[in-house]
């Protein structure tokens, strides 16, 4: 098979995996895309399909493979997982999908050993932790999309309360991507200015409580997951296009800052967990890790999810 660059492959042909092929052809900046998948009728289906709408796009050719068709990748996306159920935690699917991954990530490292690895399964930080650990690969080369979508919603609902832009929102979810995560308020801004400053100028000020509106907007994003789930049975568009903005930050080698789910070393005396803080993204993978001056509760909040997905990660035998 031909191989154009820059090639991006996918593991999985679910929900998630197809709406973020389809947001990266949109999106544009890819020549490949290969999608594996167990089902090969539905994933030859969904290749047909994304593929009639080439004479609309940037050129990218989308091909359904095997792993040894995955060479040559320059990033490999890994969405492939069991499915989250209404109600269940994600901590509830890590012991299916790390006996999963035993069997993926060594065929992605036998094919593909220079790619970098980005994990989507969840749940993501126990996941990416595992990758880490089954692949041998630098700690550098392999992340997960921790909790950039937790941002993205974070911004979204303070952008609707406020009446700006979310482009002009700069907040962070960060920690676990899951019931311990943890809004940073303390450096949550708006144009440039902090929250604690803006709310006072803010055209909702006469009506807002600020502290009630901040835990109903954090509570919003924690749960939005959950209520998506009990809605429509999965989530899906909203993690295509943050994958497709990663990818982005990647592949042209952008050193933007994401909150993805990195190897976090001596932060706070945590060390050997896979969890989200602001890091540099480029072409080489994770370039470094802010290490933010969080106040005390926020840092009292990071220790307790690194905790949490610590003890997940030793249940689990890795």
């Amino acid at each position: 098979m031909e191989n154009l660059k820059p090639k991006v492959s996918i593991i999985g042909c679910g929900n998630v995996g197809m709406r973020y092929a389809y947001a990266l052809m949109i999106k544009g900046g890819v020549r490949q895309i290969t999608i594996v998948d167990l089902d090969k009728k539905r994933l030859e289906g969904e290749v047909m399909d994304l593929s009639h709408g080439g004479p609309y796009i940037s050129p990218v050719k989308v091909t359904a493979g095997d792993y040894s068709d995955t060479a040559g990748s320059d990033l490999v996306v890994i969405t492939a997982g069991k499915k989250q159920q209404p109600g269940q935690s994600r901590m509830d699917l890590v012991r299916d999908n790390v006996g999963l991954f035993r069997k993926i990530i060594p065929e992605i490292v036998k094919y593909v050993p220079e790619a970098i690895l980005l994990v989507v399964a969840n749940p993501v930080d126990v996941l990416a932790y595992a990758a880490y650990k089954i692949s041998g690969k630098p700690a550098s080369q392999v992340m997960s999309s921790g909790t950039v979508l937790d941002t993205a919603r974070f911004r979204f609902l303070l952008s609707e309360h406020c009446g700006v832009d979310p482009h002009n929102i700069h907040a962070y979810i960060l920690g676990e991507h899951g019931d311990s995560e943890f809004a940073v308020w303390s450096k949550a801004m708006i144009g440039g200015v902090l929250f604690k400053e803006y709310c006072s100028i803010c055209a909702n000020s006469k009506l807002c409580h600020r502290e009630d509106h901040f835990k109903l907007i954090f509570d919003e994003v924690k749960n939005s997951a959950y209520q998506i789930i009990e809605k429509k049975g999965e989530t899906s568009y909203g993690i295509g296009l943050a994958l497709a903005r990663i990818t982005q930050a990647i592949l042209n080698d952008e050193n933007a800052i994401l909150p993805v789910s990195s190897l976090v070393e001596n932060y706070l005396g945590v060390s050997d967990v896979f969890l989200s803080l602001p890091a540099i993204v480029n072409r080489s993978g994770i370039k470094s890790i802010l290490r933010l001056d969080l106040d005390q509760s926020e840092q009292e909040a990071f220790k307790r999810s690194a905790s949490a997905v610590q003890k997940v990660i030793k249940e689990s035998g890795l």
